[in-house]
């Protein structure tokens, strides 16, 4: 049983990966910036000192003062020290890094779709259709 071709599995892989780093970063943007009423959630990530994908963007970009900004408040649960985190975030725009990252991502994914054989590309299109530029 499973999948013989090699090849196959290597598009398939490549695929479910690109799309699943692309809802883990979607799902790290809404839990800071969606709407709690739509998502369903007041998010945490801030609170509970995840490393997400906004972080991680944030602190290729952030100067030393915003770091030390970071250092000091990210991993608090006080609504104050999640204020200086969203501050730092609009500061340096992160929530167009997100958007940015997101049309390329679903570019990137438009194009391994429909470059690949292995799988009738409405299976990818369908799930792709579902996630993309979801709001909760």
């Amino acid at each position: 049983g499973g999948v013989q071709d090699e090849a196959a599995f290597e598009s398939c892989k490549e695929i479910c990966i690109e799309m699943g780093t692309y809802f883990q970063a979607q799902d790290d943007y809404l839990d800071c910036f969606g709407d709690p009423e739509v998502i369903g959630k007041i998010g945490t990530d801030i609170e509970d000192n995840k490393c997400g994908w906004l972080i991680c963007k944030g602190l290729e970009k952030m100067t030393d003062a915003q770091k030390q900004i970071i250092q000091e408040n990210y991993g608090k649960k006080d609504a104050e020290c999640v204020a200086k985190i969203k501050a730092v975030y609009r500061e340096i725009n992160v929530e167009q890094d997100f958007k940015d990252y997101e049309n390329d991502s679903y570019k990137k994914l438009q194009g391994l779709i429909d470059s690949q054989t292995f799988v009738p590309g409405d299976v990818y299109k369908k799930l792709l259709k579902k996630i993309y530029k979801r709001q909760k």
